[in-house]
């Protein structure tokens, strides 16, 4: 019986989904390194095996990746900056390493690829003529895996909504409609109303590409995927959904507001974060939604936590409510049941 290599690197493993997905491959059974700058200091934690390195040094990756089946690149520079500078060369030292190694590359992805040409419905081949600097190179560094693909390298990309879930990070969900550890009084809606938009629940993105590796021997050496998720379909479904949770859980509902968009417009020549949060205001503008029918075509289903408990798990693990299961809220009332 041929023997079994379930040994990852994950990069980017303090990020939103690449904790999410170390976690769950630990959990089920993979051995799991995630390497960090100043890991020594984190050895084992989550039952991870924590190695020192930086993602922008070749020499680290090739020694943090030796002896793994899978590299997930989550990797991304903090705070928006040198996006241009970083990114590529980043993705190109994990190239190297999975090339010398045989490895399979997992992608998370993003709908920042996609210009007016593509949108609103997306598939994995729509059309990629993106309208921002960032898209142009989240364009540019999947064209580097399809690339590596033709030379024998595995690589796998999975696109999303915008992230939410139960941990801090630097997502919409956590930095706008909410904030962590605080009490929620009000909520900032970035969206424009009557305007779709889609959401991704993490702990499910996880699910999804732990389950897609489990197949990735079945799979064409370049494969993109595209998740459902959860579709606000008018542009408020998503505050409310908080609003309405944390009623059950407080007895007080907050306010929705809209996101003070003229007051980043005014600060983000300052500010490096404001600024590229401007600039994807369009997401916010647009309906853009993604077709997950080669994803059913694979899995069957897309891993999917309905709406209301993946919001109360994502306030209760930000500190936005106690976790208090006589609170009255959603998970209280629905012990037992099936959440997938």
């Amino acid at each position: 019986m041929e023997h079994r290599n379930d040994t990852a690197l994950v990069l980017g493993a303090t990020g939103n989904i690449g904790g999410e997905v170390a976690r769950l491959l630990n959990a089920n059974g993979w051995s799991v390194r995630a390497m960090r700058r100043g890991a020594g200091t984190m050895q084992d934690r989550d039952g991870l095996t924590w190695v020192p390195g930086d993602a922008m040094n070749r020499d680290d990756v090739m020694r943090a990746a030796e002896g793994c089946a899978v590299i997930v690149h989550a990797v991304n520079p903090p705070g928006y900056h040198d996006w241009d500078k970083l990114v590529l060369p980043m993705v190109d030292h994990t190239v190297a390493a999975a090339t010398a190694l045989g490895a399979t590359i997992v992608l998370p992805g993003t709908v920042y690829n996609f210009g007016p040409d593509a949108w609103p419905m997306l598939a994995e081949d729509s059309p990629q003529h993106p309208v921002t600097r960032k898209g142009a190179i989240r364009v540019a560094l999947e064209q580097r895996l399809e690339e590596a693909s033709r030379r024998g390298v595995r690589a796998i990309v999975v696109r999303a909504g915008d992230f939410f879930g139960p941990r801090p990070g630097n997502n919409w969900f956590s930095l706008g409609l909410v904030k962590p550890g605080r009490a929620v009084t009000s909520i900032s809606n970035p969206a424009s109303v009557g305007v779709g938009h889609q959401w991704a629940y993490l702990p499910d993105v996880a699910r999804t590409i732990v389950a897609l590796l489990e197949r990735r021997g079945a799979l064409a050496a370049f494969e993109r995927f595209h998740m459902a998720g959860h579709w606000d379909d008018n542009g408020l479904r998503m505050a409310d959904t908080i609003r309405r949770i944390v009623g059950q859980h407080t007895g007080a509902e907050p306010r929705i507001g809209a996101l003070p968009w003229r007051w980043l417009r005014l600060a983000a020549p300052f500010v490096t974060t404001l600024h590229e949060l401007q600039e994807m205001r369009y997401l916010w503008q647009q309906p853009l939604r993604m077709i997950n029918h080669r994803l059913l075509e694979v899995l069957g289903e897309e891993p999917h936590t309905p709406m209301d408990l993946a919001v109360e798990a994502s306030l209760i693990g930000l500190g936005c409510l106690p976790a208090n299961g006589d609170s009255g809220g959603v998970a209280s009332s629905r012990k037992g049941r099936d959440t997938h």
